[in-house]
């Protein structure tokens, strides 16, 4: 199962919750683990709460973390180091329990893509184990 989101910024962090929970409830799985994954090296994903300040923080802590005016190396090739590196500091994928049917998450607890390197659109792959 998949579903693809459009981003239309260089940099954006888009709630993908309601299409996660659409594809587990599709699934008909019980009891078992989700796993949401971005197959991509310049997207990422992450859960937190979904409010303004805390996604404009998120954005910049990364960009404070990885400075964009640093000279790396891969951008020889294509321009997008910082892209490469914030997704693999973030990470792209998740696994989350489901327990009768529904995903396990705090009550804040939302599923964001983080577009890295857009606009683009970005395919989630979703995968439901279980009984």
């Amino acid at each position: 199962m998949s579903f693809t989101v459009p981003t239309s910024l260089r940099v954006e962090v888009k709630d993908i919750t309601r299409e996660v929970v659409a594809e587990v409830e599709k699934s008909k799985v019980k009891n078992g683990i989700v796993l949401v994954y971005v197959p991509h090296s310049t997207a990422a994903l992450f859960i937190n709460e979904n409010e303004s300040g805390l996604v404009k923080d998120l954005t910049w802590m990364v960009k404070e973390i990885i400075p964009k005016g640093r000279s790396f190396e891969h951008n020889r090739i294509d321009n997008n180091a910082w892209s490469h590196l914030a997704s693999a500091l973030l990470g792209c994928s998740l696994t989350l329990p489901v327990t009768g049917g529904r995903i396990e998450r705090g009550t804040w607890q939302n599923i964001f893509l983080v577009e890295l390197d857009g606009p683009r659109n970005r395919k989630v792959a979703v995968k439901v184990i279980g009984t």
